[in-house]
């Protein structure tokens, strides 16, 4: 007769085998965060930036599969539920895609282009610090160079 132990054993490869485990851990912490979620604290605005971001980073996370993780970006970020079109999307980034490309998250096309790229700058994009307006902080309250 099998012991605990081994039958908690068998359990878990069983269900990691399946893919179940991690699906099951990602449900909890969702509902986890649901249940801890203050529903009274309103939440920032979103702004036109951040709603891109978080729609590349939710296309991404149902592409993999990563559905809860995209659920709780979704509650915590006050993102739409509904999300946003694709060719939207690509007309707010300036992206012209091929067909090809739309077989795939449009943050992939991203960083394919930026990754082949060469540019002027020895193979280097300049980045400009543009937060947007909600996004601004009092540098007092930035952790430093030292931390």
């Amino acid at each position: 007769m099998a012991t605990i132990t081994e039958l908690k054993c068998a359990l878990r490869e069983s269900l990691e085998s399946r893919g179940v485990l991690g699906q099951l851990k990602a449900r909890i912490r969702a509902e986890v965060f649901n249940a801890l979620d203050d529903q009274s604290e309103p939440r920032p605005t979103l702004s036109h930036d951040n709603l891109l971001i978080n729609e590349l980073i939710r296309e991404y996370l149902e592409f993999n599969k990563y559905r809860y993780t995209a659920s709780v970006l979704t509650a915590e970020s006050g993102q739409p539920e509904v999300p946003l079109d694709r060719q939207f999307m690509a007309n707010e980034l300036k992206v012209v895609e091929d067909p090809s490309s739309r077989s795939v998250p449009l943050l992939y096309g991203l960083l394919s282009h930026f990754l082949s790229s060469s540019g002027d700058s020895g193979g280097k994009l300049f980045l400009r610090g543009s937060a947007p307006a909600t996004m601004t902080r009092d540098p007092n309250t930035l952790p430093g160079p030292e931390s």
